[in-house]
């Protein structure tokens, strides 16, 4: 799965595994399960730089993943409108072609720089790395990394966040946490997005998604908002006031807090994509 998807090879690791890279070659000179293995550990190296990166600046960094169109871009400018006066924060966009979604925060008078994966169907360190380069955090409060749509490998790939907040919309249907559990397993916090459809597609039930949440042991705080309405984003405000001071005070104790990301699903990659090896070479 994870070759024939880009999962691995990103337009930001590329560089360690073509032509005279660090990891071109394994020991005996083929390409292999090693190769990947190595690109996940490039890739934490790198988010643990990136992190150290937005300490050094005081800047609590959160990674926004879900599906396709559950409303990662909708929530940012209802943010952005409601802390705009309190927060300086800037945007970091994830998505395969096209800068629609960074015009939208631009628009809001907020730094956005995007991030075009290719076939990528996830961010990695590397690319974030590269494109702090074309940023200032000075002053800075919040960074927003909004992921590639995907309810699968973005919860895999540590970026140098400290949080993971992962998005179920309405549309989507109550079960996704059921379905998808290693991206709800990662989440420091679950939010119920486009509950003004909720009168429109009675089948959903918050309870019950809630319910598949709890299953996977997770005790991450689940909370409801509407982006169109405002409904329920007080929630989620005063949730990053109270983050938001928690890595004021890590600085101040010369200390960092890593995403919750499981080092077992990213070995997961690893082995899908060794067994793709396999397949492919009979």
């Amino acid at each position: 799965m994870c070759d024939t998807c880009g999962c691995n090879i990103t337009p930001g690791n590329a560089h360690l595994v073509t032509a005279e890279g660090k990891h071109a070659y394994t020991r005996s000179g083929r390409e292999s399960v090693e190769v990947l293995q190595n690109l996940l550990s490039e890739n934490d190296h790198q988010a643990a730089h990136n992190r150290s990166h937005f300490d050094t600046h005081g800047v609590l960094a959160i990674n926004l993943m879900s599906s396709p169109g559950a409303g990662k871009t909708a929530l940012l400018e209802a943010t952005v409108d409601a802390l705009h006066d309190q927060y300086s924060i800037a945007v970091i966009e994830g998505d395969l072609e096209t800068e629609n979604d960074a015009e939208r925060i631009r628009a809001k008078g907020i730094e956005a720089v995007q991030i075009t994966t290719g076939s990528a169907c996830h961010l990695d360190a590397h690319m974030v790395h590269n494109t702090l380069h074309h940023m200032s955090l000075d002053g800075l409060d919040i960074l927003f990394i909004e992921n590639v749509g995907n309810l699968v490998c973005p919860a895999s790939f540590d970026l140098g966040q400290h949080l993971n907040v992962t998005l179920l919309s309405v549309p989507e249907g109550d079960d996704k946490p059921a379905k998808y559990p290693v991206i709800f397993r990662a989440a420091d916090l679950v939010m119920i997005t486009k509950t003004d459809l909720l009168p429109y597609l009675q089948g959903f039930d918050p309870q019950r998604a809630e319910g598949y949440l709890r299953h996977l042991a997770s005790d991450a705080p689940l909370c409801s908002v509407s982006s169109t309405t405002a409904d329920g984003l007080d929630t989620w405000l005063a949730w990053l006031d109270i983050e938001i001071e928690k890595q004021r005070q890590r600085v101040t104790a010369g200390e960092t807090q890593r995403p919750t990301i499981q080092p077992e699903d990213a070995r997961l990659h690893v082995s899908h994509s060794h067994q793709h090896v396999k397949h492919s070479h009979g």
